[in-house]
């Protein structure tokens, strides 16, 4: 009994099982490839780029540094934020030190969510394919009952196909399910370090233009 053969066994809720933990199989997929790639970069990115902001002589030459090897622009916003412009607004009152955290925390949040940028949907993945795939379990072992008690006997042929397509249910789950709970928290991990760092430059950065 092959895959194509279960499906094609399953009625229309088993189908729509299938189908459904198959998209969310690929929908992590998606997520966990794009975000791997990217973190990969953007812990290097924001470690060079924090340290040729301090290297450099003046604010303008650390701005021009940074964008040079600030690839993911994570650091570079932190920076752009403190130099625009607010006059006029409400943004603009208040002393100083004020209105640089005001600047710096909005660009922070900023940056942050495009560092956490599908997580939420490898927790959801994570925490209910299991559930999903247990659905075509029991949908499964439903329809293999129903099709004993039509036929008032019990032969393999007749359970073969919805045992089978409980089973691979309760696997498809699981194999859903694992990979996007190991992805979300190797990346929590990961976007933990990075933005401990990006506060660290963001607080650093904020008494320098304040107090420097």
């Amino acid at each position: 009994m092959n895959l194509h053969t279960v499906f094609a066994q399953s009625d229309l809720v088993g189908k729509a099982v299938a189908i459904l933990l198959l998209l969310m199989s690929v929908a992590s997929w998606v997520v966990i490839l794009s975000r791997l790639w990217m973190l990969r970069r953007a812990g290097g990115d924001v470690m060079r780029g924090v340290a040729a902001f301090w290297q450099a002589p003046t604010l303008e030459e650390a701005a021009a540094r940074v964008g040079g090897v600030d690839r993911t622009g994570l650091v570079s916003p932190l920076i752009a934020a403190t130099q625009a412009s607010a006059a006029g607004t409400l943004a603009a009152t208040g002393q100083r030190e004020q209105q640089l955290t005001r600047a710096l925390r909005d660009a922070l949040h900023a940056v942050m969510g495009r560092l956490t940028f599908g997580q939420v949907l490898l927790a959801t993945v994570g925490s209910t394919a299991p559930f999903v795939g247990l659905l075509g379990t029991v949908w499964g072992i439903y329809h293999a009952l129903t099709g004993i008690a039509v036929t008032n006997q019990i032969s393999i042929d007749k359970v073969a196909g919805p045992v089978g397509e409980a089973l691979i249910m309760t696997a498809a789950g699981l194999a859903v399910a694992i990979p996007a709970v190991l992805a979300y928290n190797w990346f929590g991990r990961t976007v933990g370090r990075i933005e401990a760092e990006l506060e660290g430059f963001a607080r650093d950065l904020r008494e320098l233009l304040a107090h420097g």
